[in-house]
């Protein structure tokens, strides 16, 4: 297990969950005050022309919010990973009438076979896995994927540590678009945007939609 898996299946991503115990309504505030525009809506941009019916997978869901306005998008075949017990029994209460599927695990060690799902996908993810790690990951998760591959990260052009709360080794950015191109030239993108913050213009995140 890495330094990186292990403080977040920990004390620390417990801690880590306790912060960021925002609902999905509370969510959608926070990414219209940060960028103007809600997580739904940009959700709409680079979903809505996909089939509904697809088995989609979020590799590190958290307590489930993203998932679940994936459900309210109309997605029935929605699974999530998450490696923290307590964020993962809170996924499961939160989503009781929505029919999502939550699994152990990590993406360093996702438990699916080749192609499993239609789409697999990370929302603040890839910017915890050490730089030493990240091909493995995104490696796990376009071997499960058999067509899409969606993301949502913290954006810079080449890779930068950020201190994370005042400690070392936990948050990294980087063109993550750039990095999945980079391993499997073969892949096709069929969206990429930034997002940058109404606050901060030196701060911007970036949405990416590749296919196989």
């Amino acid at each position: 297990m890495s330094y990186q898996i292990a403080r977040w299946a920990g004390v620390f991503g417990h801690e880590y969950t306790d912060r960021n115990m925002a609902n999905r309504f509370e969510m959608e505030a926070i990414y219209k005050r940060n960028f103007g525009i809600t997580r739904q809506q940009m959700n709409e941009e680079f979903l809505s022309g996909l089939d509904k019916d697809i088995a989609v997978l979020e590799v590190g869901c958290n307590v489930g919010n993203q998932l679940i306005l994936l459900a309210d998008m109309g997605f029935k075949r929605l699974y999530g990973i998450e490696l923290s017990d307590y964020a993962f029994e809170i996924a499961k209460k939160r989503t009781e009438t929505k029919g999502i599927s939550f699994i152990k695990g990590s993406v360093l060690d996702i438990p699916f076979r080749d192609g499993f799902f239609d789409m697999v996908f990370t929302s603040g993810v890839l910017i915890h896995i050490h730089p030493a790690d990240i091909q493995k990951a995104i490696s796990n998760i376009h071997r499960c994927s058999g067509k899409y591959i969606w993301g949502f990260e913290y954006y810079a052009e080449s890779y930068q540590e950020v201190l994370y709360r005042g400690h070392k080794n936990l948050l990294w950015k980087t063109d993550f678009a750039k990095l999945y191109k980079d391993a499997f030239p073969g892949i096709k993108l069929i969206k990429e945007k930034k997002y940058t913050y109404l606050d901060d213009n030196n701060l911007v995140d970036q949405m990416f939609l590749y296919e196989k």
